[in-house]
């Protein structure tokens, strides 16, 4: 009796120790430096970095502990004046340095957002546009479980197709043109963009036609504040892979005029901008690796991993002596 109480002690805490961190792999597809920025939520520690180059073609794999809680997006555009402050056209979190150290993105920017090992032990992530949007990113779950845990995000380019009076353009030496596109809560202040005020619940704050143009590019991703049912996903024991530009990409260009005024709720010129060339393409992207097992988590080569393996495999000698 007293090995069989050895034995269910020992799964136990190889259950707590599998359950543990996540990692997050941050991928640059784009034909430019992009500058990721992490702001760790309320209560979450901060992770081993805040801010740094992520070049042409490399990525970056990211320690996250249990239950951290935070977002992560692309800054671009960036340089350093000749007193050393680093600042970037879209996605600048104020900090005057690579490292963002506590600093949030400004709007317009595309979000990924995380709280890992919250409800019922599962992960919630999404990739937001409410903030506007500077990038295509797309978020793939790997070896995670669940009825949700799937790839969401946005990748259209929307820079293209941003209406003017939502445009954030650049005439300097760093390439030029629509560099990002605000929501409407930014470009105009209004209660009913920003579900604030008399909007600030579901009931009365609805989907405008300028949520909708994001939200037809980009199915998955959030287009407003209460686009939850179609943009929250959820996965157990999963890492996650972070791209940015993630192939394949379309763009198509604005036509509508340089007046930086809201449209009419009826008026659909700024929606039509949206056609079939610029739906959400990640369905296309091979899915094989995102659905694999979770037995590769048992594996994990953190501190907590490794102590599930040792304990997994304790136990299931102790049981081979018991039987």
């Amino acid at each position: 009796m007293a090995q069989f109480h050895l034995v269910f002690v020992f799964l136990c805490y190889a259950a707590v120790a599998v359950h543990g961190s996540a990692t997050f792999t941050l991928i640059n597809k784009c034909q430019n430096t992009v500058w990721p920025g992490i702001l760790s939520g309320a209560g979450s520690p901060p992770l081993s970095t805040t801010g740094f180059a992520l070049e042409v073609g490399e990525s970056k794999t990211i320690q996250a502990p249990a239950s951290w809680g935070g977002r992560l997006w692309g800054r671009t555009h960036c340089s350093e004046d000749s007193t050393g402050k680093f600042t970037c056209l879209t996605g600048d979190c104020g900090s005057g340095k690579m490292e963002c150290v506590g600093g949030n993105a400004a709007p317009p920017a595309t979000l990924a957002e995380f709280k890992l090992d919250g409800d019922g032990g599962m992960d919630f992530y999404d990739v937001s546009l409410v903030d506007g949007y500077n990038l295509p990113m797309l978020v793939v779950p790997q070896g995670g479980t669940g009825d949700r845990c799937t790839y969401t995000g946005c990748v259209v380019d929307l820079n293209g197709a941003c209406p003017s009076e939502l445009r954030v353009t650049s005439s300097g030496g760093d390439g030029g043109g629509n560099v990002a596109c605000k929501s409407a809560c930014e470009a105009f202040g209004d209660d009913k963009y920003c579900c604030s005020g008399a909007y600030s619940n579901p009931d009365t704050c609805k989907p405008s036609q300028y949520s909708e143009l994001f939200k037809n590019a980009c199915p998955r991703a959030y287009s407003y504040a209460y686009d939850d049912k179609t943009s929250t996903f959820t996965c157990v024991d999963a890492d996650y892979i972070i791209t940015f530009c993630p192939s394949p990409n379309t763009s198509q260009k604005s036509s509508s005029g340089t007046q930086n005024t809201p449209a009419s709720d009826n008026d659909n010129s700024s929606a039509a901008l949206i056609n079939g060339t610029m739906v959400y393409e990640g369905a296309e992207l091979d899915q094989s690796s995102a659905a694999s097992g979770t037995c590769l988590h048992v594996m994990r080569t953190q501190g907590f991993a490794s102590a599930a393996a040792v304990a997994i495999v304790a136990a299931m000698w102790l049981l081979c002596q018991h039987f």
